[in-house]
């Protein structure tokens, strides 16, 4: 099993920048890739950012050149670097790792941006 634990959300205006933290524990060396979904009320949850475990990684078109994942193995912590925040990121960002066709999430953490 993989436990994940997400931190960092928060309230930032438009325009504005938040770093998201996902700590990983467990079966590390068995995760295939990790990533970044998010839910907006009364929306369908979707795939932000993805980055697999030999380095490539994959952005949704409405965060491309705005968001950047990352990993630092030693540390065993995924990060979001989100920058230019629109209102329309206003989500609950979860983090997710990948074991073969087994998904793990971690809790959430609320971003809301707005002025």
């Amino acid at each position: 099993q993989v436990q994940l634990v997400e931190s960092g959300g928060g309230l930032v205006q438009p325009g504005g920048s938040l770093r998201l933290s996902c700590a990983a524990s467990g079966m590390l060396a068995s995760i295939n890739a990790m990533g970044w979904y998010r839910q907006a009320p009364g929306k369908q949850r979707e795939l932000v950012a993805i980055v697999t475990t030999d380095g490539r990684t994959n952005y949704a078109d409405s965060v491309k050149g705005r968001f950047t994942i990352s990993r630092d193995n030693a540390k065993n912590t995924l990060y979001l670097q989100m920058n230019s925040l629109k209102p329309e990121d206003t989500a609950v960002y979860s983090c997710n790792a990948r074991i073969s066709v087994v998904m793990y999430w971690g809790q959430g953490t609320q971003v809301t941006v707005s002025s």
